[in-house]
């Protein structure tokens, strides 16, 4: 009798498998490498990039006996190193949503195949949004972006940022640069990666930003409670209203950094290393950029909204067709209608009572 051999679970070291169901791991050991650098001399000068902020820049904010010290911060090719570290850290707090809330609620609800994978897309993209939104809030609060609206667009070209502002723009692209090792950790298809370029313009990028988290948070957290009931299907309805707002919104405050506060800036001209593209030809092609990524928008909506609304025409009619008529038993067929011997006039006897 031949032997069975025994079939191993675990996928092999390195191989694809492998690395699919640890990477998390793997990712924790590289970004744990990073983190160990600082603790020696040799390397903390190398590891220092991909885990602070660089290229700090003291201005004096005050002139006088009361004169302070602000650090402000511009960017450069080093950021990328800083950029690569926290995506690291995000596939990390990916993994960590991922195992220890999502797929717990996921094995108590019991989720269709597709039902699984949108909560799982909506649990990560709420909690992302959320965290970004509210930081993203913070900063605009306490630097008066929307108290003074002028600030938008007042003392261009914006190059220097503060400490948080700058954090929050490589914590965003972090994040949504950790989107492509997703697609070959989670064996996705495709997925969108949005990344956000102004020129020199942080501010309104960062106002953009928080508007558009907002709403998209909204969505994703009412799809949340669409899954936990298929009846509260409020929020969608809220959603539909800020986001068409929300897309005049952003058009509106576009308009009026790009087309006319720039417009009226007294820092005219194209330099490149100033960081100043306050031209014509940069203002349309900005302004275009930002039309057509709205329009774009819009039509996705609108094709979900019609998608809905076919779907949900469909279940209504359905509902409204009236059930098909049973179909006769055997035993009624055989005994004839109500019962009724459809033979029963052939019987001997009622061919006699007839004769008689």
């Amino acid at each position: 009798m031949p032997i069975r051999k025994k079939t191993n679970k675990n996928p092999p070291v390195m191989s694809h498998e492998f690395i699919i169901q640890n990477h998390a791991d793997i990712v924790s050991c590289v970004a744990m490498v990073f983190l160990l650098g600082l603790m020696f001399e040799i390397t903390s000068k190398f590891a220092v990039i991909f885990i602070t902020v660089q290229y700090n820049v003291t201005i004096s904010a005050n002139e006088g006996p009361d004169e302070t010290a602000v650090n402000y911060f511009h960017h450069g090719i080093k950021d990328l190193a800083t950029v690569f570290f926290y995506m690291l850290v995000a596939i990390i707090m990916h993994a960590i949503i991922q195992e220890y809330v999502l797929d717990k609620i996921n094995k108590k609800k019991h989720f269709s195949k597709t039902k699984h994978s949108k909560f799982n897309e909506s649990g990560q993209l709420s909690a992302f949004y959320l965290f970004s939104f509210g930081w993203g809030a913070s900063i605009l609060l306490s630097e008066n972006f929307l108290s003074n609206p002028v600030n938008l667009w007042e003392g261009y070209p914006h190059t220097l940022m503060p400490f948080q502002m700058k954090f929050y723009f490589i914590c965003q692209l972090g994040y949504w640069l950790h989107a492509l090792p997703e697609l070959y950790f989670q064996k996705t298809k495709k997925a969108a990666v949005n990344i956000d370029i102004f020129c020199s313009l942080n501010r309104l990028g960062l106002v953009l930003l928080v508007l558009h988290y907002f709403i998209e948070l909204l969505f994703h957290v009412s799809r949340l409670i669409y899954f936990s009931n298929e009846n509260r299907q409020f929020g969608f309805t809220i959603w539909a209203v800020l986001f068409v707002l929300g897309r005049l919104l952003t058009l509106s405050l576009s308009v009026l950094t790009v087309g006319f506060g720039l417009a009226t800036a007294e820092n005219q001209g194209f330099d490149l290393a100033a960081g100043n593209f306050n031209i014509v030809f940069v203002r349309i092609t900005v302004l275009a950029a930002i039309c057509l990524s709205q329009v774009f928008m819009m039509w996705k909506f609108i094709n979900f909204q019609l998608r809905r609304w076919r779907e949900h025409s469909q279940v209504q009619t359905l509902k409204k067709k009236p059930a098909p008529a049973k179909s006769k038993s055997k035993k009624d067929k055989a005994n004839g209608v109500n019962g009724v011997n459809s033979h029963a006039a052939d019987s001997p006897r009622a061919r006699k009572e007839k004769s008689s």
